[in-house]
């Protein structure tokens, strides 16, 4: 299985060469097959998951490697929804934009900075709440993937009717992602912080760039919804806010250490 999420990674990139295409055709078809190729992949890696989680005895959700495969299936899975649902405008742009994410994510978890032995989780790990806190935790996430780049879309074109599509989704994609992502990262850490360590909050890295992250995201649902802007703010903050996811991961895992280091 050491191969497979190398063959899911060439499945993304085909699936982002087919969207390229239909991009730039002028023909304004609709490709049909690149989700499918998004769909296998996540497949594929859900295998992946699976089979390491047999062979941890416990949901294979604790290292950088388990976690970033994990991040890349729901990226993918994401877009796979979306090019499927109907009641969003569908933007090829937020797709393809996605789909590069999700073949970083995996670039990233194929390379050596992310190690790929089968370790059995320290007893500070084997805890439920942990898998429901990095669950919830990346599922936010990858909805967030959505919004981002809708957002840097909204900023990047000039057509109006465009930008009312792309804010669409990109409120869209926080209303569900938020409430998600503060369940898993704040909640359910908080439970599996207390049952671990002995305290509900310590100020770890980690924890603290969680707040943020949903401080940043509370601030955008607050200019979105209550003070009802339309302009460049709400997106700006919007791009800010999963900036801040990626620093929470990647930053604290390799720039600071604190009780997350392990994973």
């Amino acid at each position: 299985m050491s191969n497979v999420p190398a063959l899911s990674f060439l499945l993304i990139i085909a699936s982002a060469a087919f969207q390229v295409f239909f991009l730039f055709s002028k023909k304004g078809k609709r490709d049909k097959v690149s989700h499918w190729l998004l769909g296998l992949s996540a497949l594929l890696l859900g295998v992946v998951i699976i089979l390491r989680s047999i062979e941890m005895s416990f949901p294979a959700l604790t290292g950088t490697y388990e976690s970033l495969v994990f991040y890349a299936t729901l990226v993918c899975l994401v877009c796979l929804g979306y090019r499927l649902q109907t009641r969003l405008p569908f933007l090829p742009f937020v797709q393809f934009g996605a789909t590069v994410i999700a073949a970083g994510i995996l670039a990233i978890a194929t390379s050596p900075l992310a190690p790929k032995e089968v370790l059995a989780p320290i007893p500070a790990l084997r805890s439920g709440w942990l898998a429901l806190h990095v669950a919830f935790s990346f599922i936010g996430e990858a909805f967030f993937v959505a919004s981002f780049v809708a957002a840097i879309a909204f900023l990047a074109t000039k057509d109006v009717e465009k930008k009312l599509s792309y804010d669409r989704i990109v409120y869209t994609a926080i209303a569900v992602g938020f409430p998600i992502f503060t369940t898993g990262a704040i909640a359910f850490g908080a439970i599996w912080a207390e049952r671990a360590w002995g305290q509900w909050w310590s100020w770890d890295p980690k924890e603290t760039w969680a707040l943020v992250t949903c401080l940043v995201y509370t601030f955008y649902l607050h200019v979105r919804f209550i003070r009802k802007r339309k302009d460049a703010l709400p997106s700006i903050v919007a791009a800010v806010g999963f900036l801040c996811t990626l620093f929470t991961f990647f930053g604290v895992n390799f720039l600071l250490s604190g009780l997350h280091s392990y994973g």
